[in-house]
């Protein structure tokens, strides 16, 4: 199964195991509140709150500003040890910020499996809580009710690890080069701001323009920072030269394509900030990369690494006999994740002339036989997939919609399945047989509708041309699940080419749309936001370095994205969710696939994490 990418940083949709160290993922990402009390002052308009040491995008921060480390960790972990990750691909860059090379990248500069090792955000996320912010680069936030404005004071204590301050002029510089020359999404930020000013000497504010909502302040705090005085001009190229940072920890090793070794800062300035007492205990962070899975297992059971996040539950059941198990050197512990699972999907790249009709993507879903594949390769471990947000109260899948989402979606009812709207879709199911003639003939007929007949041994388009398409897989565990995928599809007469290529090839083609379909995994949360524009909304179907695989441009879509990022109760932010999940599963962009209930994770006994997790 694919690992979530690692340049979808901050997006940390993540079940977080906290190791010793800090966090060793599995995803968990946003909700929202508001700050401030609104205060009109003679009729003319909201006036700013105090500055506050958290923000949510929906009500208030759990804790109060006296806090004194997070609930979630060991605020007296001993310090000193190492640890050790390992990860399947290759880089030939250590900055995460820019588009060459964005898919290369070594992980560990800011990431959602290792945390902010070099770099920094104004604020940092709270695990425990679905989307709140509390301060680490700035000490505070001051916004007002309606969000047009959010102004940061820098901790006066921030400093880079060669010691120089941090300052105003590093965010604004920030921001600056971002959009000049990073990658999306940090150079898409600017689009929603008016202006970026100092204000005194530790505060910097930024204005919004019409195009912000109510989560963008959130999304500026959580952008990481990057130093005036060490950024070079030539910023926007591939490096392999260490960053300056204000992280816990520095470069201390690179071995180009192959290991990444961290230590940790002796003079990091931030280690008794209450965000970090518990955090980045040990004096050594590995990452090693591995050509593929069976490779990366072997290490770990070597011990050449100490966690290992397992996926595949024949491999949980049947690959864990090993010595070290045996003796009780590695563990095996399954965590309960708060969060919705995450939608792993094979993805229709609707680009594709082939699967610009949703009638034929709807017919090639029902020729996914999840239950022979179940029944077959994971020893019915897994459940199906139907929603963007299973398992959670956001998820529309039994759910009639509601007046306000009846609203909100009437002027794209042409858009809407008439069966997704009152709650009974479900995926297409088989008898396990592996040839249930029944849902086979459903999708012919299907495809019929959309032109498609069978002559001879081929299911042949309105054109003459045979349906064919390339699935793009990245490793053996994908290439298992399109080759199932592939024997069912030929048998009515559709062809599917299974191609597995290198890490490096597979994300430059993805990166540029080069394929016809791909696996994914869409990270889930209980408060998804801006990240969905990058994944399904119009801006983001043609430029490079997005999400958005499946090539969606529907403004439908695009109105109830906005329309989530202006919610301003729960109750609202929970009609738009299901809204769009509404509207995702009945545009049929991809074949829902299976997902566990719980996190598994293989350990090293020497690594430990608290009792309490997230």
């Amino acid at each position: 199964m694919s690992l979530l990418s690692e340049s979808e940083i901050f997006d940390e949709d993540s079940l977080f195991v906290m190791l010793t160290c800090g966090r060793t993922p599995l995803p968990s990402f946003l909700i929202r509140s508001a700050l401030i009390f609104a205060l009109s002052a003679l009729g003319l308009g909201s006036v700013s709150a105090e500055p506050k040491h958290g923000i949510a995008m929906l009500g208030e921060p759990t804790l109060q500003a006296n806090f004194t480390n997070m609930p979630y960790v060991n605020p007296n972990a001993p310090k000193g040890g190492r640890i050790g990750y390992g990860v399947v691909g290759t880089f030939d860059n250590l900055n995460p910020f820019i588009l060459k090379s964005m898919r290369t990248t070594a992980r560990g500069a800011v990431d959602p499996a290792f945390g902010n090792l070099i770099f920094e955000p104004l604020m940092v996320r709270s695990a425990d809580e679905p989307f709140t912010l509390y301060g680490l680069l700035a000490d505070s936030i001051d916004t007002d009710d309606a969000r047009t404005y959010a102004e940061f004071q820098i901790n006066p204590n921030a400093k880079w690890s060669d010691g120089v301050k941090v300052t105003p002029e590093d965010v604004i510089f920030t921001f600056e080069t971002f959009t000049s020359k990073g990658r999306p999404p940090y150079s898409k930020r600017m689009d929603k701001i008016a202006k970026i000013e100092k204000t005194g000497e530790r505060g910097v504010r930024f204005t919004f323009n019409e195009k912000a909502d109510r989560e963008f302040p959130l999304i500026i705090a959580m952008t990481p920072i990057i130093p005036k005085h060490a950024s070079s001009a030539t910023f926007d190229e591939p490096s392999l030269e260490p960053a300056i940072g204000s992280g816990p920890y520095i470069v201390d090793k690179v071995e180009p394509g192959t290991r990444i070794t961290f230590k940790r800062n002796p003079n990091y300035w931030g280690k008794d900030l209450p965000v970090k007492k518990g955090f980045d205990n040990f004096d050594s962070i590995s990452v090693d990369y591995f050509k593929d899975e069976n490779s990366q297992f072997e290490a770990f059971k070597k011990g050449l690494f100490d966690v290992y996040p397992e996926g595949d539950p024949a491999k949980w059941d049947s690959n864990y006999g090993f010595p070290a198990v045996t003796n009780g050197a590695v563990k095996k512990e399954t965590f309960l994740a708060g969060t919705p699972s995450n939608m792993f999907a094979f993805v229709f790249n609707t680009r594709q002339k082939v699967f610009a009709d949703r009638k034929v993507r709807t017919a090639l879903s029902m020729l996914y036989d999840f239950e022979w594949t179940n029944k077959n390769l994971f020893a019915d471990k897994y459940s199906r997939l139907g929603s963007f947000w299973q398992n959670s109260e956001l998820s529309s899948l039994g759910k009639q919609a509601s007046e306000a989402e009846k609203a909100l979606l009437q002027p794209f009812a042409d858009r809407l399945l008439p069966a997704v709207m009152d709650g009974t879709w479900k995926p297409s199911a088989t008898d396990g047989s592996g040839r249930d003639r029944g849902v086979m003939l459903k999708a012919v007929l299907l495809l019929k509708d959309a032109g498609y007949v069978i002559k001879g041994q081929q299911m042949v388009g309105p054109e003459g041309k045979p349906l064919a398409f390339e699935i793009l897989c990245a490793n053996s565990s994908e290439e298992k699940l399109a080759l199932v995928y592939q024997r069912t599809l030929a048998k009515v007469g559709i062809e599917a080419e299974v191609r597995t290529v290198d890490d490096a090839q597979y994300q430059q083609r993805r990166q540029v749309w080069d394929y016809d379909m791909v696996l994914a995994s869409y990270s889930a949360s209980l408060s998804p936001g801006i990240e969905q524009v990058g994944r399904w909304g119009s801006s983001s179907r043609d430029g490079q370095g997005t999400f958005n695989y499946a090539g969606v441009a529907e403004p439908s879509i695009d109105a109830v994205i906005a329309a989530i990022g202006k919610a301003k109760s729960r109750n609202e932010f929970v009609d738009d969710v299901r809204a769009l999940d509404r509207l995702l599963i009945s545009g049929q962009y991809v074949v829902p696939l299976h997902y566990l209930p719980d996190q598994w994770l293989a350990s090293w006994t020497r690594v430990q994490h608290p009792d309490k997790t997230p």
